[in-house]
């Protein structure tokens, strides 16, 4: 799990050295796929239930799931890139959302509360703690800040699967939930909107999720380890 975190990690710091304005979200999952390749890991998004690319690319009011294409990136987007790789059987998955040029300020404060909704998520988890204080911390410092929290769309287990149980929603009553225990890897993945929380799914590709009322959105994820005392991020 920590080489494959690791990659992911390096992935998408490379991403961010490299994305720009005048770049296609194609372009950009080609940088994805060249530096996963590289470190001997498969992208496991290529493929993934009929998925065309080893990443989802997701401008603006795209939640997740963009699929790469001919879009050009603009100055003054922000631009949400969500990877897993795969080596030795084990998965790691983590998002980012970088900003493209000049963006206006409400876009960086939105991109800053989604990271921060994160490491709230993150404060006094442990074994024993239940699973809804995740979501419940996030929805929390979201919605104290004015955004809104997508419910349509969760976090989930990971480890020999992409997706395993449990699901883990950025919203709920603190409190609830399972137990969760030392050893699970969990990905915790705030997804963040301007405005409402409710999303479309775009019926002509069956994969892009868009916000419902065109407000822009962020997104930001790691893959962390469950300990007796505390986590490890290991996508960090």
């Amino acid at each position: 799990m920590r080489e494959s975190c690791r990659i992911v990690k390096e992935t998408l710091d490379f991403v961010g050295r490299n994305i720009r304005a005048g770049m296609t979200t194609k372009q950009v999952d080609e940088l994805v796929y060249k530096y996963i390749t590289s470190c001997g890991a498969y992208p496991s998004e290529l493929g993934y239930e009929g998925y065309p690319a080893s990443s989802c690319v997701s401008v603006n009011e795209v939640v997740v799931h963009g699929i790469p294409n001919d879009r050009v990136l603009e100055d003054g987007d922000i631009v949400s890139v969500d990877i897993t790789a795969e080596k030795n059987g084990f998965h790691g998955d983590a998002c980012r959302t970088f900003l493209i040029g000049e963006v206006s300020e409400e876009k960086k404060r939105l991109v800053r509360v989604t990271e921060e909704c994160f490491f709230k998520a993150i404060e006094g988890l442990q074994a024993g703690v239940p699973l809804y204080n995740i979501g419940n911390a996030v929805q929390t410092h979201a919605e104290s800040n004015g955004y809104g929290v997508v419910r349509a769309l969760t976090g989930h287990g990971i480890g020999h699967e992409m997706h395993e149980d449990p699901a883990v929603p950025n919203y709920g009553k603190r409190g609830t939930g399972m137990r969760l225990r030392a050893g699970m890897t969990i990905c915790i993945e705030p997804m963040i909107t301007m405005g409402s929380w409710k999303v479309v799914q775009d019926r002509s590709d069956g994969w892009t999720i868009s916000t419902a009322d065109g407000s822009c959105a962020a997104h930001y994820e790691n893959t962390v380890l469950i300990k007796e005392d505390g986590v490890e991020i290991l996508t960090l």
